[in-house]
């Protein structure tokens, strides 16, 4: 009996390390991914980003398969996101872009960086108050706007010479991306503390998925192998501009109804 309970011990601390282990990658990546940035590795910094992204979306789950949820690793998580999520994305976009301008270009990464905190906050205080909601996060959650803002630099560096190949309709949105990256990442730094939903795609779905859906989704990962930088910055400009106008349709319709 004495074994088995030993057994049993060992077990469950097990099933508890297993999802920090991936949190523990998370935040590897983003530091590592810093100081790609401050030696000017952009295309490695993004990269390292988007690894953390590919951890964030495991751990969780991880722990919700082994029954492994804790107040420590939703703490430990958002840790690591702010590290990999905030303060990289920031560092990144400094070194590439807004270094080159002096008075302003410090405030606004550290702008993005204080925001994305706020939001990582929000989240947690919201957990606590059993507040969330499994089909939307209220604001922009922080992985997204950090996809964003490392594909982007990934795409770019590939026009600059860089490994790899990007679709030539995107090249043209990258240029413009970059010559307004300081008000780019404002935006996204008041989306990360606004209240406006975004889908947060963990309810369980109950509908049968379309022929066409399913076409999409071949037709994203055959995309995806091809020019994986690319498809992440469109799908992720996407879901945030959905957003924006999701909220700006139903506005204009509740106008009209009172009318």
């Amino acid at each position: 009996m004495a074994n088995e309970s030993n057994r049993a011990k060992e077990t469950t601390k097990l099933a508890i390390a297993a999802p920090s282990l991936f949190t523990l990658g998370n935040l590897a990546c983003g530091f590592f991914s810093i100081l790609a940035a401050t030696k000017g590795n952009f295309s490695q910094a993004g990269w390292l980003i988007l690894i953390a992204a590919v951890f964030d979306m495991f751990d969780g789950r991880v722990a919700r398969l082994l029954g492994a949820e804790s107040e420590f690793g939703i703490e430990m998580d958002s840790l690591a996101d702010a590290i990999s999520f905030c303060a990289a994305p920031a560092f990144l976009m400094y070194f590439m872009v807004l270094s080159a301008k002096p008075i302003w270009g410090a405030p606004i990464a550290c702008v993005y960086t204080c925001f994305g905190v706020l939001r990582l906050a929000k989240f947690n205080a919201m957990a606590h108050a059993g507040e969330g909601s499994k089909k939307y996060f209220s604001g922009l959650p922080v992985p997204a706007p950090a996809a964003l803002l490392a594909s982007f630099a990934i795409s770019y560096t590939i026009m600059q010479g860089g490994n790899g190949h990007n679709i030539p309709l995107v090249e043209t949105y990258v240029t413009h991306l970059y010559n307004i990256v300081w008000f780019m990442m404002l935006i996204l730094a008041i989306l990360m503390v606004s209240n406006i939903p975004y889908a947060a795609f963990k309810a369980k779905r109950e509908k049968k998925l379309s022929v066409w859906f399913l076409l999409l989704i071949v037709f994203l990962v055959v995309m995806l192998i091809k020019f994986p930088q690319n498809v992440i910055l469109v799908v992720f400009s996407l879901y945030i501009l959905f957003g924006l106008l999701a909220v700006l349709y139903r506005a204009f319709r509740g106008i009209k109804v009172e009318k």
